[in-house]
């Protein structure tokens, strides 16, 4: 069971001057089900290397027991501190794809022509691909084979957009996730702002918010028919 994780490259929140990246614990969260599972994990991100961390997901009060863990894992450290580039990874190497969110990922992977192409071909390939929070930004330009939004018609969530109101961030990203899914055709729902909410769709697996983590990797899990 091979699993790629996909973190952001991007560090800049807006023109704001304040610093983003991806979310701690929706990369940890993740990471320890499938590690625990047993699976043999990939992380790559656009630039390779390590990926910025959001820092205010590294505050003490946004701390889960799987970030203490992962501040004690020196191999999980070091792994993240090498991913490999996408323009280095290839679709048939893999089982299941993961996006953790995070707000970086709205301004790079969003428009990376290579994630683009990596979510395709996973999905032409019946493959498992899931997303949490911000993640699910990452399928707003990518198409099924007759060209059409590869969201539509499917049932997904993603950060809602009264959680982003919450966080005072509406009128700086470059879209609302929850907009965007609906606007392609999303068969959008949600769960109540911060509670933990999870849609599978076939292979398709998004989750809401940061709480949504966990519950999102068991669901691939259960999508890979672990």
């Amino acid at each position: 069971m091979k699993i790629l994780m996909i973190l952001t490259s991007h560090d800049e929140m807006g023109d704001t001057g304040h610093k983003t990246g991806f979310w701690l614990d929706e990369f940890t969260a993740p990471y320890y089900v499938f590690k625990d599972a047993g699976a043999d994990i990939t992380l790559a991100s656009p630039k390779g290397g390590q990926p910025p961390v959001d820092p205010n997901s590294e505050a003490e009060d946004a701390l889960t027991d799987t970030t203490r863990r992962f501040r004690d894992d020196d191999a999980a450290q070091s792994a993240l501190a090498s991913t490999v580039k996408l323009s280095d990874v290839r679709t048939d190497d893999f089982d299941a794809f993961f996006y953790p969110g995070g707000h970086g990922p709205l301004w790079d992977l969003t428009n990376d022509s290579l994630s683009v192409a990596l979510i395709e071909n996973a999905v032409r390939q019946d493959k498992v691909v899931g997303a949490v929070c911000h993640g699910p930004a990452v399928f707003r330009d990518a198409r099924n084979s007759d060209g059409q939004p590869l969201v539509s018609g499917r049932k997904v969530t993603g950060f809602t957009n009264t959680e982003e109101d919450a966080v005072q961030l509406t009128n700086v990203v470059p879209f609302l996730v929850e907009d965007m899914l609906k606007s392609k055709g999303g068969q959008y729902s949600r769960g109540d702002d911060w509670a933990s909410y999870v849609v599978t769709d076939g292979k398709l697996i998004t989750g809401q918010n940061p709480s949504s983590s966990e519950a999102s990797a068991e669901a691939v899990l259960k999508a890979l028919g672990h």
